[in-house]
Parts: C-alpha cells; structure tokens; sequence
C-alpha cells in the first residue's frame, strides 16, 4: 500500500516542459453525509494513480484516478449498501492561465490530493445510496422489507367517505 499523501510537493519531481510521472499514492477521503446518515468510505485508505505532465510555460497536468465504495445503510431499505464508485478526474494548473486554468487545489508547487480527491469522489457519489439497483424498500404500511417478500400485499384501506356502506347488511 502506497503510504497517506495530503499534500504532495510537486517541485520535488523536477519535471522539464512535456515529461510526467504516475504515481501510487493513499488518500483518506473519510466519511460523508446524506441526509441524517454518515457514510464511511471503504477502503479508509484509498490507492489513488496520479499522473502529473509538466507543461510549457510553468503549469501542470493532473489526472487523479480511483475507486471505493460508499458504506452505510441503503436509503430505501436501510439494509448495508456499499456501491462502488468509480474517480477519473484532470485538473489544469498554468500561471496567468486565467480561471479556466488554475486549480484550486495547487498553491504555488503544492498539490492538495486530500481536498482534489474528496471533492472529485463527492461529485461521483451516486444521488441515492442503494443496496442494489432494483431495490424495493420498505412497505409503507408495516415497514417490512420488500426484498425480502417481494410478494407482500395488504388489504387496501377503506375510503373513509364509504365506511357507512359498509354497515349495511343484507340478509
């Protein structure tokens, strides 16, 4: 396992205009939010691939690339969900580039890889955590797990404005 990087000094690599390197790098993207629920990321320490190009005239090229699963309780079911997701993310690093051309994640030769993976990882993050695709969730009526009897029914309620003709009893 590649040991923890936060912050990765990227003036040690001494890269001249158009050579790059890929590094096996760890980083610990800890938990996330969804509504009242924490979700932890699985691995805790992530094998992440970065590949740094040096550009012409004083900029960088990164590509970060990753996966993990997102664990917790699935928001349907509340079973242990643990979907995988998949990071394939570039930043653009170049002074006096403008906007569109400078990370927010290098500061002068420093790469924060902690803030650059957790953001990319966050916006990979599916809008629902699921225990599966297809999952049914729970009865609203009982709260029975309809995965588990995909056949389940009740008897419909009763329109309450109707309940007087019920009493009527034919002999």
């Amino acid at each position: 396992m590649a040991p923890r990087t936060d912050v990765f000094d990227l003036a040690r690599l001494r890269l001249s205009a158009g050579e790059g390197r890929r590094l096996l790098l760890g980083v610990a993207l800890g938990e996330f939010a969804f509504g009242n629920e924490r979700y932890e990321t699985d691995p805790p320490l992530v094998p992440v691939t970065l590949d740094i190009s040096r550009m012409t005239h004083a900029g960088y090229a990164l590509r970060l690339r990753f996966e993990a699963a997102v664990t917790g309780p699935c928001m349907r079911c509340l079973d242990d969900a643990a979907p995988v997701v998949a990071v394939d993310a570039r930043e653009v690093d170049q002074e006096g580039g403008g906007e569109e051309l400078s990370s927010p994640y290098v500061e002068g030769e420093l790469l924060d890889l902690a803030a650059c993976a957790r953001d990319a990882y966050a916006l990979g993050l599916p809008g629902q955590v699921l225990c599966r695709e297809d999952c049914a969730g729970l009865c609203p009526a009982c709260g029975a797990n309809l995965n588990a009897d995909p056949g389940h029914l009740h008897e419909p309620a009763r329109d309450p404005r109707w309940a007087k003709l019920g009493e009527i009893r034919f002999e």
